[in-house]
């Protein structure tokens, strides 16, 4: 009896503290999400992928649409923080047009599953869902603006809309880019795009008169 309680213990899973627990229900939550999409996908499958029991789940995420919710506010601050990150390494303008470029098209080649939850999912119109798309684009632009207006000394409306430009090219520019099947390699494809907005933000000046730079040769 002993060596039997000892097997039946030894076979029970290891408990995972909360935080690598919930990190674990991510992920087996955005395989299926992915794969079957918001509407079709249920949490049986997402308890059976992660390996727990449904309980289990229940614990973590009161019901589908918090998961759902949990998964596209990490996705959408990881690419805001990319973005915020690229205007902060460096004080290289063009270096940083070239960073926020590389943010977008890292977050639709190496983690395309999660731009298919964020720009492409089939709960689009619900509110909250959109609230979190939007605070992407909202929150990019914060972040470029912010250093527009440091360098440049525009008004606060002038640098917003500015960064959308540069968020809106550097945004829907990945997006095709992956859609059109990555017909230019990566590399090649953050060229073209920076040095396409590089020539146009680089011709307003730096506050003091100097200017913004020469725009780099494409290639």
């Amino acid at each position: 009896m002993a060596a039997a309680s000892s097997d039946a213990q030894t076979a029970r899973p290891t408990r995972l503290p909360r935080s690598a627990r919930r990190k674990q229900l991510l992920a087996a939550a955005q395989q299926i999400f992915v794969a079957q999409g918001y509407h079709a996908a249920a949490m049986d499958d997402i308890a059976e992928r992660a390996g727990v029991s449904k309980p289990v789940l229940y614990q973590h995420f009161p019901g589908k649409l918090e998961l759902y919710l949990a998964l596209l506010d990490t996705h959408c601050d990881a690419i805001i923080a990319k973005v915020r990150s690229a205007m902060l390494a460096t004080q290289d303008n063009r270096e940083r047009v070239r960073g926020a470029v590389r943010a977008y098209f890292d977050f639709v080649d190496h983690e395309s599953e999660a731009f298919r939850l964020v720009f492409e999912s089939d709960l689009r119109n619900d509110p909250s869902v959109r609230q979190r798309v939007e605070r992407v684009e909202q929150g990019c632009i914060a972040a470029v603006t912010d250093t527009i207006i440091s360098d440049t000394g525009l008004s606060q409306a002038s640098a917003e809309l500015l960064a959308s430009g540069l968020v809106g090219a550097a945004g829907q520019s990945a997006q095709y880019w992956l859609a059109a099947g990555r017909q230019t390699s990566k590399d090649e494809a953050e060229g073209l795009v920076a040095a396409l907005i590089w020539r146009g933000i680089a011709s307003f000046p730096l506050q003091g008169g100097s200017s913004a730079g020469t725009p780099p040769e494409i290639g």
